[in-house]
């Protein structure tokens, strides 16, 4: 069934489904970590900085960065309480979608906070990493609780 949005411009809406296959490329060992129930991140060999999620050429100098486990106790940097999501998540709203910040890594991982009410997030809660245990190869195989 075709909807229209809108006439100027003209927006129309069409249904349609896809099968793709994708590659994570050179950051695949961050979703293979997952299922080990790791965090990995990378850090610079050259001027020793640090990213979750992780990058193959560091974001400063270029170099090539390694791989390393990170930390899986943190707290909440920010967050967002969303009241209205893409359609895998409408069930669930309202949820939180949070940066945490972890010991020894210079970025913010954005992940979902679960465990808790929305109400009861907090700037600085500390935060523990839950992995799920069976894998979907996406990034929401990881999120946070309150410790």
């Amino acid at each position: 069934m075709t909807h229209v949005y809108g006439v100027k411009p003209l927006q129309v809406g069409r249904h349609y489904e896809i099968d793709y296959i994708h590659s994570y490329g050179e950051v695949s060992d961050f979703f293979l970590g997952l299922k080990e129930k790791k965090l990995l991140a990378t850090r610079c060999p050259k001027c020793g900085a640090t990213w979750l999620p992780p990058r193959r050429d560091c974001g400063k100098c270029g170099a090539k960065t390694e791989w390393f486990e990170a930390p899986q106790e943190g707290k909440v940097h920010t967050f967002s309480v969303l009241h209205f999501s893409a359609e895998a998540f409408l069930h669930e709203v309202p949820f939180v979608l949070a940066y945490v910040e972890l010991p020894g890594i210079d970025t913010v991982f954005l992940t979902r906070i679960k465990g808790c009410k929305p109400e009861e997030v907090y700037i600085g809660m500390p935060v523990r990493a839950h992995f799920r245990r069976l894998v979907d190869w996406t990034p929401n195989d990881v999120w946070f609780e309150p410790i």
